[in-house]
């Protein structure tokens, strides 16, 4: 299954060029499916624009629910073998 690249248009905002995307561009961006991306929408987990009855996300908002989202790892530790109490 190959992906196929969609354009994505800026659209003006004032002086500075805000990029906004729609559901199937959202899931791309993500690399995740159009559902899952409703989904968040439907939980209220993700930020989005309504234009009527479409949503739009601001690619902003992803970059920055993307960052918040982030999990750092454990810092690694050496191995320490455990120590066995007998009979079990």
């Amino acid at each position: 299954m190959s992906v196929r690249q969609l354009p994505i248009k800026p659209r003006r905002r004032g002086r500075s060029m805000e990029q906004y995307l729609t559901v199937a561009e959202t899931a791309q961006y993500l690399n995740t499916s159009p559902r899952f991306v409703r989904r968040l929408v439907a939980a209220r987990r993700i930020a989005f624009h309504r234009v009527g009855r479409h949503v739009r996300f601001a690619v902003t908002d992803l970059d920055t629910w993307l960052a918040e989202g982030r999990v750092e790892p454990f810092p690694r530790h050496r191995h320490r073998p455990r120590h066995h109490r007998g009979g079990r």
